[in-house]
């Protein structure tokens, strides 16, 4: 797949989105029941999401029975590279970002899919 800087900038350019590959960036992988208790979306909500950042190359998805785990694709470019790299550091100083990472870590592990 042959990605150009306006499908990754599109593909973060949403606040939804942004909150998704953020939760992604601090976990290896992650249920999607998970994400929409961290987020407070409904399911179809944020599987719509996740399959366009699944468009532009950015995430990868594993079904494991009824589930589906998700994580971060692997860089298939600088910018693909660097733009995760923002994601993992740069923008975890901005608040909302951090409290999505903050309830991630707080979910009790038994109520966890992942």
């Amino acid at each position: 797949m042959n990605m150009t800087p306006s499908d990754f900038f599109g593909a973060f350019a949403n606040p939804t989105r942004l909150r998704l590959l953020n939760l992604l960036a601090a976990e290896k992988e992650i249920c999607v029941c998970d994400l929409c208790e961290v987020l407070g979306l409904l399911q179809p909500n944020v599987s719509r999401h996740l399959a366009l950042l699944r468009e532009a190359g950015l995430v990868e998805v594993r079904t494991d029975g009824k589930w589906k785990y998700y994580s971060l694709a692997q860089p298939s470019t600088g910018l693909h590279r660097t733009l995760l790299r923002c994601v993992g550091s740069c923008l975890a100083e901005f608040d909302d970002l951090a409290a999505d990472r903050e309830r991630l870590a707080g979910l009790a592990s038994g109520l966890r899919c992942g």
